[in-house]
């Protein structure tokens, strides 16, 4: 029976001692949620709390018994451990670039980079993420930290987040927010010298929103949280940063509003001057708008700033669906932006142009941020192919594999996810320093050192750790629904952390219907004889959120959770709630195959599959995103998609018959074809090939290293020569485009020689063309043969290319004579087309203006 009265609260602080001051430091810095040790050092003062604040120091410190504080800070072992990790934290922080990374030579030249990203995942403790943009996000700053990539980063701060979730029997997802007290975060609210809060406003229709500023220290990197949550707004406003993702229209243009101009504004008022400026997904893609108008206030035209603000900025895609693609209406647009026109000195019509795709009228984000960029990547070599193709209408004239679109394949920041039990023995076997030779591919070749039972015994302890957890979890669920412990004994008698030798197939990530969750459940009778054989058991385990909005998702978790209750699958199909960092960590690292088999080629990308593989988990997935450059024979299974052309249903039931046979074929009798020390060698095998093979390839630093090199270091040093005597490059530039954009229609190209239809290898072949200017100079255009292997012989293009050269004006006409005289390199049935595109030294890509004429 509850006490009578009302229950009153305090809070009551504990002092903590000055031996320990620097515990602040630690709880103060997000370091800690890549270093083992600094956790475990809060941890070891009172494990129950640090699990009751869900693992956050900051909170932690708070909360604390006074005594346990004083006693540490009179304890030998606890003080050696402190000083261990503070100074781990200090060398870190104070550790010189490495002289061989693209990071260092940025740092070197001064430039300094603005990340933007709607959602950052750096820990459970820090509840501003949803899934893998976040934890990509996330992971790259890690990186720049590690790397001493100068850095800054920019993002909102939302009160609530994205939501808990829970299950009942049924596989119902129950939907919970809880409001962070931002002071319990690992946060510092910004203040000018006298201690007053630094704000920026942002105009929204009819009224300015105050927005203040977090800041928070992620390893050497700062990050800015914006707010709106402050009492000079309106109720209204107030919630604008309110719930990640939450809310409609009109809630999610003025987050990316807030995000993009007001992030822009912020970096502004703490005198902060990036040199490269990176949006991360087209939430951001608003800050091409303030850019330019601030430039415009410098005494820049607007189509001048455009120029300028794009050669610096960088835009990275993260989707393949097109409904991944934020877009609004033009006349919200139009609300929105009337009042910018006019402090940027454009139009509305020009405004809108710049969100227009070829399929609609609304104005679409990720348009904006392509054409307000001259740097645009996909997450993988597939990806990058695929987004070329759905943004071709942004370069209409322009094949769209060679359309600007490029490819940065993502990585994981291995500190973070790789399990400590692996630091260890790869210190071991590999030496103290394999963590400098991470990216160097040779050097894994040494991780045969590495003992069988070894390999195998850290794997099973990790394995009887992820199972603990998974059976905590499903037990909380079982019990809230009243189940009984009879039938809660059945469901986990095959997930038993007292026996881990059960092959165990893990699937964690967003329940978006594209990842095909349920795959595995096409032909229950084919799954029935997977599991059937009780001498070689297999648990599948399922864990993942589905957006609230997401009703299609929702079905999916029901379908899985009404096969789980089937007799014949008891205890095989399991479905685990609440999945967030802690539960993605432990799946990773514990399962024995990691399964995806998303519809191709709508992955981008999905990290979750490398994180596996570098925990000696095996991967089992569709070629499709990373996968497709990371699969090699022996190191993993792979599913080949069945035909495009299939339809839907036929699709899913041949990708869902390959992953069957695999199964029985491949995956089942390998693990179980067990050496007299009860564990598989090939299966080891393949699971140290699997390590060897993608941690030196799909790691964070190699992938940050590579925006420094392929898109970091050009804008900024792009971006310096456009600046330069007042901005006369990017003036030029700007009205050198309006120039050829006007006389692109009336540019011709003809033959006006016979052509050659057969040679001998050797002999040379002269090519004349009369192309029409319209009033351009020769100088502005590249004439060009492109010449391939007849893809009828060869399967694929294999293009050389040859420019022609000006030949002079023909005869008193308006036609130019371009010429080649050449003897081609190939052998063969060849096919050469003739071209003629707009070329100018400050383009960033041969082709960003998406002009082209053919002959």
């Amino acid at each position: 029976m509850d006490a009578p009265g009302t229950p009153f609260v305090i809070e009551v602080s504990p002092i903590i001692p000055p031996r320990l001051a620097r515990l602040q430091d630690l709880a103060s810095n997000l370091w800690y949620s890549w270093d083992r040790p600094t956790r475990e050092l809060f941890e070891r003062l009172h494990p129950g709390l640090w699990d009751a604040v869900g693992h956050n120091p900051k909170a932690f410190l708070k909360r604390v018994d006074q005594r346990r504080l004083d006693a540490a800070s009179e304890d030998p072992s606890f003080l050696a451990s402190f000083h261990r990790v503070l100074s781990a934290y200090d060398s870190y922080n104070d550790a010189p670039a490495r002289r061989d990374s693209d990071a260092a030579a940025a740092a070197q030249e001064r430039d300094l980079i603005a990340y933007f990203c709607a959602e950052f995942g750096f820990h459970e403790s820090l509840p501003i993420y949803s899934g893998g943009l976040g934890i990509l996000a996330g992971d790259h700053c890690k990186a720049a930290s590690d790397l001493r990539l100068p850095l800054v980063a920019v993002g909102l701060l939302y009160r609530q987040g994205y939501f808990a979730q829970a299950l009942d029997d049924a596989g119902n997802q129950h939907v919970t927010y809880a409001d962070s007290d931002f002071y319990n975060l690992p946060l510092e609210l910004v203040v000018d010298a006298q201690g007053d809060e630094v704000r920026v406003s942002v105009g929204l229709p009819g009224r300015d929103v105050s927005v203040r500023i977090w800041s928070a220290r992620v390893g050497r990197v700062s990050l800015y949280l914006l707010d709106t949550d402050v009492p000079q707004n309106s109720d209204r406003d107030r919630i604008i940063t309110y719930r990640l993702y939450g809310g409609d229209r009109v809630t999610r243009i003025e987050q990316e509003i807030v995000l993009g101009i007001g992030g822009v504004r912020a970096l502004g008022v703490l005198g902060i001057v990036p040199t490269a400026w990176h949006m991360n997904e087209g939430h951001a893609a608003f800050l091409v708008l303030e850019r330019a108008r601030l430039c415009v206030e410098s005494g820049l035209d607007f189509a001048a700033a455009l120029e300028l603000v794009a050669a610096t900025n960088v835009f990275t895609t993260h989707t393949a669906v097109a409904a991944g693609h934020d877009h609004f209406d033009a006349s919200m647009i139009a609300d929105y932006f009337t009042g910018y026109c006019a402090t940027a000195r454009t139009d509305m019509e020009t405004l809108l142009a710049l969100g227009r795709t070829s399929d609609g009228d609304s104005f679409n984000m990720t348009a904006l941020a392509v054409r307000g960029s001259r740097r645009h990547n996909g997450v993988s070599r597939i990806h990058g192919g695929v987004s070329s193709q759905m943004l071709r209408g942004l370069w209409p004239e322009i094949p769209a594999h060679e359309n600007p679109i490029d490819h940065v394949t993502n990585g994981v920041h291995v500190p973070t996810f790789l399990a400590p039990e692996w630091y260890e023995v790869l210190e071991r076997f590999l030496g103290h320093d394999w963590v400098r030779r991470l990216r160097h591919v040779e050097a894994w070749d040494d991780i045969d050192r590495v003992p069988d039972h070894i390999f195998w015994s850290t794997h099973q302890y990790l394995k009887t750790r992820m199972l603990e957890l998974v059976r905590q979890r499903v037990k909380t669920q079982h019990q809230r629904s009243q189940g009984s412990e009879t039938h809660l004994d059945r469901m986990l008698r095959l997930a038993d952390a007292e026996n881990p030798n059960v092959l165990t197939i893990g699937f964690g990530r967003r329940f978006a219907t594209y990842k095909r969750a349920a795959l595995l459940f096409q032909d229950l009778d084919r799954l029935r004889s997977i599991v059937a054989d009780v001498q070689r058991p297999v648990v599948f385990i399922f864990a993942g959120r589905a957006h609230p909005a997401d009703i299609p998702g929702q079905d999916v978790m029901r379908k899985i959770a009404r096969v789980a209750q089937m007799p014949e699958f008891e205890g095989h199909v399991l479905l685990v709630e609440g999945y967030d960092l802690q539960l993605a960590r432990q799946l990773v690292g514990g399962v024995d195959v990691w399964l995806n088999n998303p519809i191709y080629p709508l992955e981008a990308s999905g990290t979750s599959g490398m994180k596996a593989a570098m925990n000696g988990v095996i991967n089992l997935s569709v070629l499709d995103g990373w996968w497709g450059e990371g699969y090699r024979r022996g190191n993993g299974w792979a599913i080949k998609s069945s035909s495009a052309m299939a339809d839907e249903a036929r699709r899913d039931r041949e990708d869902a018959r390959t992953l069957y046979e695999i199964l029985q074929d491949h995956v089942v009798p390998l693990y179980y074809t067990r050496g007299p020390h009860g564990y598989s060698r090939e299966w080891i095998n393949m699971a140290r090939a699997s390590m060897a093979s993608i941690l030196p390839r799909f790691n964070a630093s190699r992938m940050v290293n590579e925006y420094a090199a392929k898109f970091y270091r050009p804008a900024s040093k792009q971006g310096r020569h456009l600046a330069q005597d007042g901005f006369a490059a990017a003036t030029a530039l700007a009205a050198w485009k309006t120039r050829v954009r006007a006389a692109w229609s009336g540019v011709r190209l003809r033959r006006i020689d016979a052509p050659v239809t057969h040679v001998t290898y050797g002999a040379n072949v002269a090519i004349d063309v009369a192309v029409t200017l319209n009033g351009l100079d020769p100088g502005d255009v590249i004439v060009e043969l492109q010449m391939a292997r007849s893809a009828r012989e060869t399967g694929h293009g294999e293009h050389h290319r040859y420019p022609l050269a000006h030949k002079g004006r023909i005869g008193d006409s308006s036609e130019y004579r371009y010429a080649i005289d050449f003897a081609p390199e190939l052998c063969g049935r060849l096919e050469y087309r003739i071209r003629v595109y707009p070329a100018h030294t400050n383009l960033a890509h041969p082709f960003e203006l998406g002009l082209m004429r053919w002959a």
